[in-house]
């Protein structure tokens, strides 16, 4: 019996040293991961664009799924109220123009001329009216003419004398030419002309839609001949490089990205085939796992969205691909993208 207890005693303890020794193995230090692995889908930015002002749809330039280049033209409204408005905005410019040059030529010689003979004349006026003052007093004392007469050689003497004042203030303005004050108001006339003229330019340019950057036209939402409305988009234009993934970073593994690392886009429709991008943007919020979204973890936990933008200038990569995303751990220092890194 009791080398019985013995060899159960025994074997308790082999088994619990093997116990041990399977559990070291299994729970043994291993060496970091080298890499993180996401899940996630191809998205695209979209623009809508839409004439600044109302018009008549003249043109339509691409059709759906066309690409386009960055400032492609791709739509035009009809230019013709456009063009009057430069026309009108030109000829008021130009009569503006000519009222301030007048100006700061200042009066002809000519005019100075006229002033300078119109002093004359009063001048000779009032010797005239002095002269005949001093006749009709010498009668008008001698009993000859009555007193009236040399009342009103008094008051002809009176008004020649205002007409001499008159001329030589109207020689002076003359002399002085415009006033500073005009010249500044026309000036100022004249710069508003102008500004008025490059908004009707402005106006006439923009009857011609253009593409922000390149991409794909997704959707014609106006035909030929519809009435466009800056609230009415004209067409969608889907922004195809770069593109970028919407993946998830489970919490536990938050520390370990952060925007600007480099990270790899695999796709099974390409196999063998990685596309080069970096992470964009790390969300600040948590929230659990999309069901659209296909990991190998539970998907009731704690995620954060990312961003992982790629170039994609062959337009291989498709809105709604699915996609693997590696992002490499070491020697992946985060760094400032170019915001032209896909340019060309």
């Amino acid at each position: 019996m009791k080398s019985k207890r013995l060899a159960a005693v025994v074997l308790m303890l082999v088994l619990i040293a093997a116990g041990v020794a399977v559990y070291g193995v299994l729970h043994r230090s291993r060496p970091p991961a080298q890499r993180l692995t996401l899940y996630g889908n191809i998205d695209f930015r979209q623009v809508q664009l839409a004439f600044n002002d109302a018009g008549r749809v003249a043109q339509l330039l691409v059709q759906e799924g066309d690409p386009v280049n960055k400032d492609q033209p791709v739509a035009r409204l009809d230019p013709a109220r456009f063009q009057d408005a430069v026309n009108r905005a030109q000829a008021a410019l130009s009569v503006q123009q000519s009222i301030l040059a007048k100006l700061v030529a200042g009066n002809r010689p000519q005019e100075i001329a006229e002033a300078r003979a119109g002093v004359d004349a009063a001048q000779a006026a009032l010797q005239n009216a002095e002269v005949t003052f001093q006749r009709q007093q010498s009668l008008v004392d001698a009993d000859f003419l009555p007193r009236q007469s040399l009342d009103n050689a008094a008051q002809a003497r009176k008004t020649a004398q205002a007409h001499l004042q008159q001329a030589r203030q109207a020689l002076s303005l003359v002399l002085q030419g415009p006033r500073k004050e005009d010249i500044a108001a026309a000036r100022a006339q004249v710069r508003a002309d102008q500004a008025a003229l490059a908004l009707a330019q402005r106006q006439l340019a923009d009857t011609e839609l253009r593409t922000p950057d390149a991409g794909v036209v997704q959707s014609r939402i106006l035909e030929v001949g519809d009435m466009a409305a800056p609230q009415t988009p004209v067409m969608t234009i889907a922004l195809t490089n770069p593109v970028w993934v919407r993946a998830y970073v489970p919490e536990r593994e938050l520390g370990r990205v952060a925007s600007g690392m480099r990270a790899r886009i695999l796709s099974d429709s390409f196999p063998g085939k990685a596309f080069a991008g970096w992470i964009g943007f790390v969300s600040p919020t948590a929230e659990f796992t999309p069901k659209s979204v296909q990991t190998t973890e539970l998907r009731a936990e704690l995620v954060y969205r990312v961003r992982v933008y790629a170039c994609n200038p062959q337009g291989m990569l498709r809105l709604g691909m699915p996609v693997t995303v590696e992002v490499p751990l070491h020697d992946n220092a985060p760094q400032r993208v170019p915001q032209d890194v896909c340019a060309g």
